[in-house]
């Protein structure tokens, strides 16, 4: 008993310290599974970014393989004659080598076996010529072989050729989108640059009139200066006034290069009230007659019908809110912008 208890005190020591190799153990085990999770996640995470990358290359690679399949069915079918031709070779070497024994064999035996060999010799020059066109028909399978390498080759190199050209148009098409761009930059310049011009003679030959107004790049008359209530032909005052702006106009088309594409916009506007006309039913049929009119009159002065342009809003887009008088005569007007086309 003594000296079990001594042996019970001399193992117990090593207890906690196999505890503590288990649970450091456990903490590595642990730690690797972490970094094998973020590296599980990380390499995630580039394969979701290489998805569309891959769907493009698979798009070419279909293209690819379309060409490619019907060469393979065809050289399946040529290896897979070839192959019978070389078995079928060989069974005729096998049999000319039967035959030159049987003969050897026949000559050793004398002339009395001369009826025999010459059957032999017979059948031996047979099976020359069946080896003769089966070697034939091998070099023209190997040609056709080589042929239709050639052919892959071709097609690989017109199929990286035509890559390459798309990856040039690409270029040029981005260079091309830039300058055009740029020079459609320069011409809406320009166009401001005249807009400015024509607005400010516009300022100088037009009458002083509250109801005439200049709002951000639109001269704006009041309906009134122009027609006769609920009316789309021109009044005498009105027609004063679009002389003027004709007049200013045709310089305007003298000063303006013809590679610019420009237009004077008038746009017709009235307000919400309900029209009582039995030639318009609604008020955007007034916007655009009283429009349409303005155009037609400043034809009839010269100016080009290539540089004007109508349009009718109705009352559906108002200048000021409510049903005031003031708002609506605020609102019945004719919009002048001179814009690109």
């Amino acid at each position: 008993m003594a000296l079990s208890r001594r042996r019970r005190n001399e193992e117990a020591p090593y207890w906690p310290g196999f505890v503590d190799a288990m649970a450091q153990l456990l903490l590595v085990i642990i730690f690797l599974l972490s970094v094998f999770m973020i590296a599980q996640f990380l390499l995630a995470r580039q394969i979701s970014g290489q998805d569309s990358a891959l769907g493009q290359l698979r798009s070419q690679i279909a293209e690819l393989t379309q060409l490619l399949a019907l060469e393979k069915s065809a050289k399946a079918e040529s290896d897979a004659q070839l192959l019978a031709m070389t078995d079928d070779l060989n069974a005729q070497k096998l049999k000319t080598a039967d035959l030159l024994a049987n003969l050897e064999a026949e000559n050793s035996k004398g002339t009395s076996a001369g009826s025999t060999i010459t059957g032999l010799q017979t059948a031996l020059d047979a099976e020359k010529k069946l080896s003769a066109d089966a070697l034939s028909k091998v070099d023209l399978l190997n040609q056709q072989i080589a042929a239709m390498r050639r052919q892959l080759a071709q097609i690989s190199a017109l199929l990286d050729a035509s890559e390459e050209r798309g990856r040039t148009s690409e270029t040029q098409i981005a260079d091309l989108g830039k300058r055009l761009n740029t020079a459609l930059a320069q011409k809406v310049q320009e166009l401001s640059k005249y807009r400015s011009e024509f607005f400010g003679r516009l300022r100088q030959i037009l009458s002083q009139r509250s109801d005439i107004l200049v709002v951000g790049d639109r001269f704006v008359f009041q309906a009134e200066v122009l027609f006769p209530k609920g009316n789309a032909d021109l009044n005498d005052a009105g027609q004063a006034e679009m002389l003027k702006l004709a007049d200013a106009l045709k310089q305007l088309e003298k000063e303006i290069p013809p590679d610019i594409a420009w237009v004077l916009r008038v746009d017709g506007h009235t307000d919400a009230d309900q029209l009582h006309s039995p030639v318009f039913k609604t008020n955007w049929e007034l916007s655009a007659a009283r429009a349409i009119s303005v155009v037609k009159f400043l034809q009839a002065q010269g100016i080009s019908p290539n540089h004007l342009v109508a349009a009718g809003f109705g009352e559906f887009q108002p200048l000021a809110a409510g049903d005031t008088e003031e708002a609506k005569s605020e609102n019945r007007r004719i919009e002048l912008k001179l814009t690109e086309r």
